[in-house]
C-alpha cells in the first residue's frame, strides 16, 4: 500500500460523490419547474442509495471480479467476500478502490435522470436504474477497465480501447440510455417551460466542475504527475468549452446566458473525460473549444430537428461529448482508430439493446409515466407529498 496514493483516492472518492450529491441534483433541479425540483432531488438521492447497495452486492464483482471469460467478472466478490482492510488493488486498499468505483456507479445512472424529469414514475426510476447498472454499466466496466475483451490484449490487440475516466463507460452509456427513455416517454406537457432557478444550475455546475477533479484526476489511481496532468487538462477543457458555448450562443441568439455557459462547462468536462490521461494542455484546449460548439449543435439537433424531449440534454451534452472525446484520443495518436471506434460501436449497440429491453420489461412491472394530472400539478406534491416553495410556479 502507498500512503500518498491512498490519501489522494480517499479525497477523490469524496469529490466524485460530491458530483452527484449535491452537484448533479442542484444542476438538474434548477432546470425544471419549481413544482418538480424535489422530485429531481429525490430521484438522484434515491439512486445514490440504491446503487451503493447494489454495487456492494453484485455490481463490483461483475465489473472487477476475476472472471476469465472477458465478458464479466463472475460472482466471487459478492458483498466483498474475501476482501479485508489488508487486501490490495495495486497500491490501494481494495476496499478503497471499491468505494471509488462505487461513486462512478452512482453518477452514471444518475446522469440519465436528466432525460426523464417531470413525467417519470418513481418506481420505474428505481427499478430501471438498478437493473441497468447491473446489466449494462457493470459489464461495460469489466470489458474496458476490468480486463475484459475490449481492454489491452483483447479483441483489438495489445492496444485496447482507451477510456481514461469514462467517455464510453459513463457518458456514452448514460447518453444512449437517456435517449431511449426519452423516446419511450414522449414529450412533456409543458415542454417550453424555462428553468425555475438558474442560480441552482450555476451552483450545481460549479460543484460538478470541482468534483470532476476527483473523477478524472482520481482515475490515475495514484498521487503522481499523471493525476496532476489529468486534473489540469480537465480544467482547461472545461474553461474553454464554457467560453466557446457562450460565444456561439451570442453569435446565434444575440445573448450569452448563464445556463448556457455552465452547460458548456459540462460539455467540456464530459469531452475531456476519456482523454484526460492521454493528452496535454494544448490538446485539451482544442477538445474544449470544439466541444462547446459541437454539443450545443447536438442540443439543437435532438430538440428541434429530431423533436426528442431529452429534457436536460443528457445525450447531446454527455453522450456526444463522451463519444467526441473518445474519438479525439485516436486523432491525437494516443489510441488506435480501430479500438476507439470499435469500442464505441460495441458498447453503443449493447447499451441500446439492453436499455430498450429494460424499458419494456420495467414498464410491465411499474408505470413508466405518471398520469396527466400528476404531471400538470407537479411530481413534488403529487408523488412525494412535499413542495419546495410556498407558491409553486
Amino acid at each position: 500500500m502507498n500512503g500518498a496514493d491512498t490519501a489522494w483516492i480517499i479525497v477523490a472518492t469524496a469529490l466524485v460523490l460530491f458530483m452527484s450529491l449535491p452537484g448533479l441534483a442542484l444542476f438538474y433541479g434548477g432546470l425544471v419547474r419549481a413544482r418538480n425540483v424535489l422530485s429531481v432531488f429525490m430521484q438522484v438521492y434515491a439512486i445514490a442509495c440504491l446503487m451503493s447497495v447494489l454495487w456492494l452486492a453484485f455490481g463490483y464483482t461483475i465489473a472487477f471480479g476475476s472472471g476469465e471469460t472477458g465478458l464479466w467478472g463472475g460472482l466471487g466478490k459478492m458483498f466483498l467476500m474475501g476482501v479485508t482492510a489488508d487486501s490490495l488493488s495495486g497500491t490501494l486498499p481494495e476496499v478503497l478502490f471499491f468505494a471509488f468505483q462505487m461513486t462512478f456507479a452512482i453518477i452514471t445512472p444518475a446522469l440519465i435522470v436528466g432525460a426523464y424529469v417531470e413525467r417519470i414514475g418513481f418506481g420505474f426510476v428505481l427499478l430501471f436504474s438498478g437493473l441497468w447498472m447491473l446489466l449494462c454499466y457493470a459489464p461495460v466496466v469489466h470489458w474496458i477497465w476490468g480486463g475484459g475483451f475490449l481492454a489491452d490484449g483483447g479483441i483489438f490487440g495489445e492496444t485496447g480501447v482507451r477510456d481514461f475516466a469514462g467517455g464510453i463507460v459513463v457518458h456514452e452509456t448514460a447518453g444512449i440510455a437517456a435517449l431511449v427513455i426519452a423516446v419511450a416517454l414522449g414529450p412533456r406537457k409543458h415542454r417550453t417551460t424555462p428553468p425555475h432557478s438558474p442560480g441552482f444550475v450555476f451552483i450545481g455546475a460549479a460543484m460538478l466542475w470541482v468534483g470532476w477533479f476527483g473523477f478524472n484526476g482520481g482515475s490515475q489511481l495514484a498521487a503522481d504527475g499523471g493525476a496532476a496532468m489529468a486534473l489540469t487538462v480537465t480544467h482547461i477543457s472545461a474553461a474553454t468549452a464554457s467560453l466557446t458555448w457562450a460565444l456561439w450562443e451570442k453569435i446565434k441568439y444575440g445573448k450569452a446566458s448563464l445556463v448556457g455557459i455552465v452547460t458548456g462547462t459540462i460539455a467540456g468536462l464530459a469531452s475531456i473525460t476519456p482523454a484526460s490521461g492521454f493528452v496535454g494542455p494544448i490538446e485539451a484546449l482544442i477538445i474544449g473549444a470544439v466541444a462547446g460548439i459541437l454539443c450545443q449543435e447536438a442540443v439543437n439537433l435532438v430538440r428541434n430537428t429530431l423533436k426528442i424531449d431529452d429534457t436536460l440534454d443528457v445525450f447531446a451534452v454527455h453522450g456526444v461529448g463522451g463519444i467526441f472525446g473518445t474519438i479525439m484520443i485516436a486523432v491525437f495518436g494516443a489510441g488506435t482508430w480501430a479500438a476507439q471506434l470499435g469500442g464505441l460501436a460495441v458498447v453503443g449497440i449493447f447499451t441500446l439493446v439492453v436499455s430498450v429491453v429494460l424499458v419494456k420489461l420495467c414498464g410491465l412491472i411499474t408505470p413508466l409515466r405518471v398520469d396527466t394530472e400528476t404531471e400538470v400539478n407537479g411530481l413534488d406534491l403529487s408523488v412525494h407529498g412535499e413542495r419546495a416553495y410556498d407558491i409553486a410556479s
